[in-house]
């Protein structure tokens, strides 16, 4: 690796392989989807609802491959043609700047790289979701929601990358210290308040109504001595009709979020044990072990940065001849991908182990049975894949698959 040719070269190497590890994990995936259900899943689907989660997983395995096979061939011939150099020269034309010219290159990279997704993005939400009976959104919608995720990149992006290039300026070598003090506690706060400040742009939340429901929280928390006064709804129907639940914050910001179509699938007995289940979370302090995790693999990788964003060979290998912060991120990035895809197979494995916690909380604390019949009702109305195959589930789930959940909650 000593000269711009080598690096490059790995680069593409590193972009090719990636590709080719997802599109083979795809195809192997999609060789599961035609396995008999197992015997425990039975009773799921019946004949026509089966036929059309079969539909819907063929449909997304084959825009997967192309959107990704698109992806790969406009990245190649960016790479190729010296993209980056040329994004580069048109930033440096604008300012002189160095917190300037990287918020620019990287702004113009965001900027093109969201257009050419952006007919991608309109197909699957209204052709693919819609054509299942998913999607709920309005072109309105659509829109507004880019609009807004644009502002907010620009405002927050661009605010902790101009920090961190400033950082980079003052400090060279010991940069990644105070990137990892700003990001770390940029992490804590998102922790703390994203329902209060991230949320609400995009989303209306309305406090749980009094009712049946709402006392069977209480009463439940009462009971495992969960004290929670924040239990809100949140319209997911605006855009889709899958449903879901989460859990956010800790100490006095902690807060359960429904959604309403998670309240219209399922009946109170059935919400309370998926609440029991993030109550688990919870109770396990799984919460402040993956904000801790998520802290040391960021200084990790702020270190790792450290050591190569000065190498003018980084810079030279995408056309840049001097050493520059934004095109040298853009390399370590690529080189670091390698890495990133160890410790997320890392972070997945513990990721479903919390899982497997949080469903034996809520066993043991409320009703398994009311969980399965969740799960089993959520697998049904989001068209899930009861067969995945088990190589796929290592690198890319977070959650046990549904068979293993309910093999679990029924020992």
């Amino acid at each position: 690796m000593n000269n711009p040719q080598t690096i490059f070269l790995i680069l593409i190497g590193i972009i090719t392989l990636k590709f080719l590890l997802d599109t083979v994990l795809s195809i192997l995936n999609a060789q599961y989807f035609n396995k008999p259900i197992p015997k425990v899943l039975n009773g799921i689907y019946n004949e026509a609802e089966y036929l059309k989660s079969q539909k819907y997983k063929k449909e997304n395995h084959l825009f997967s491959l192309i959107t990704n096979t698109f992806t790969f061939a406009i990245t190649l011939l960016f790479f190729l043609l010296d993209g980056f150099a040329f994004v580069d020269s048109i930033a440096k034309k604008f300012s002189t700047n160095t917190i300037g010219v990287t918020l620019l290159f990287f702004g113009i990279i965001f900027i093109a790289s969201d257009l050419i997704s952006l007919p991608f993005s309109y197909y699957k939400t209204f052709v693919i979701e819609e054509k299942f009976g998913f999607n709920k959104s309005t072109l309105k919608t659509f829109i507004t929601d880019k609009i807004k995720g644009w502002l907010m990149l620009l405002v927050i992006g661009g605010g902790l990358l101009a920090l961190i290039t400033w950082f980079y300026q003052i400090t060279t070598t010991n940069f990644w210290l105070f990137s990892w003090a700003i990001i770390s506690v940029f992490s804590i706060f998102i922790n703390l308040f994203y329902s209060k400040l991230i949320v609400p742009v995009f989303n209306k939340q309305i406090p749980l109504e009094d009712g049946e429901l709402k006392k069977a929280i209480q009463s439940f928390s009462e009971k495992v001595g969960f004290k929670i006064n924040n239990i809100y709804v949140i319209d997911g129907s605006k855009r889709s009709t899958k449903a879901n639940a989460y859990f956010s914050g800790f100490g006095s910001q902690k807060r359960i979020t429904l959604y309403d179509t998670l309240i219209n699938d399922l009946d109170t007995n059935e919400i309370v044990a998926v609440l029991a289940h993030e109550i688990g979370h919870y109770k396990k302090k799984h919460i402040i072990y993956n904000l801790i995790l998520s802290i040391l693999l960021t200084g990790f990788t702020f270190y790792i940065l450290s050591l190569l964003i000065g190498n003018t060979l980084l810079s030279q290998a995408l056309g840049v001849q001097e050493a520059s912060f934004h095109i040298g991120l853009i390399a370590f990035t690529i080189l670091y991908s390698p890495i990133s895809e160890f410790t997320n197979l890392i972070v997945n494995k513990l990721s479903r182990i919390f899982e497997y916690q949080a469903d034996n909380y809520a066993k043991k604390q409320y009703n398994a049975k009311a969980l399965i019949s969740a799960l089993k009702k959520l697998a049904k109305n989001n068209l899930s894949n009861l067969t995945p195959h088990p190589l796929y589930v290592k690198f890319y789930y977070s959650h046990p698959t549904l068979l293993q959940r309910i093999l679990n909650l029924k020992k």
